[in-house]
């Protein structure tokens, strides 16, 4: 794993704020118990009680809860420079479960350790909490889409929305990114069958606006994804550094 100082998360609260020395010094106490995670198994199960809080350096993780039928629903998927259960470790209890989609590394940080971070760098947990109201502000997005949007706005506003997540840390653009999800994730993130999510995908890129083939999301018309998905990523809140 890179340093504190040039790790994803850092690159993502810049965002934010300007990180001072003692800030990433902070920063780089929080990484310092190094995991690493194979694919397939959970990290956190839902349900699980005085769990660590994690920051994903590296791989994807989806975030889910299982119903009482078997069935999952994916809340959302994370990538490196998130917080995995920094709500959890407050709680008595994981309301959710976590599981690598690849083989990830990721730092375990104990209540402990977050809250003595908060107390030595005001402005560095304000950064963390604007990281927190920006994955609210997801959860909220996704609600939308599934109760309103159709399947094609759905599934485009969607990958629009990862590839904007990763540009922040340097892994996306608007030409596109590497992407690990199959359809059976996009199904039980969208609300859709495989089936349905194989029509959509099959859709958007006879309609020349996207492809998502062996791992690879090409956005070919971004402007039209857009304008399809009715996109406005003012809710990711990117645009510049709040706090100096």
């Amino acid at each position: 794993m890179t340093s504190a100082e040039h790790s994803p998360l850092t690159r993502k609260l810049s965002a934010f704020v300007a990180l001072s020395e003692v800030e990433l010094a902070v920063l780089e106490r929080l990484h310092q118990r190094r995991r690493s995670f194979v694919a397939g198994r959970d990290m956190v199960h839902q349900g699980q009680s005085a769990q660590a809080a994690y920051i994903l350096s590296s791989g994807w993780v989806c975030s889910y809860k299982l119903q009482a039928d078997g069935t999952r629903q994916i809340v959302d998927f994370q990538v490196p420079g998130d917080f995995l259960g920094l709500r959890s470790v407050l709680l008595r209890t994981s309301d959710h479960s976590f599981e690598p989609i690849v083989d990830i590394e990721a730092a375990e940080v104990l209540a402990s350790d977050l809250l003595d971070a908060f107390a030595r760098t005001p402005r560095l947990a304000t950064a963390i909490l604007w990281a927190a109201s920006r994955d609210e502000a997801m959860v909220v997005e996704h609600l939308v889409g599934i109760g309103r949007r159709d399947a094609e706005a759905r599934m485009a506003h969607f990958l629009l929305e990862l590839g904007s997540r990763l540009a922040l840390v340097g892994i996306g653009s608007k030409k596109g990114f590497d992407c690990p999800l199959t359809q059976y994730h996009l199904a039980d993130t969208l609300g859709l069958s495989a089936v349905h999510v194989n029509r959509v995908l099959r859709q958007l890129r006879e309609n020349g606006l996207v492809t998502f083939r062996d791992g690879l999301v090409t956005f070919r018309d971004y402007g039209g994804l857009v304008e399809l998905a009715e996109f406005d990523p003012e809710y990711l809140d990117q645009t510049g550094p709040l706090l100096k």
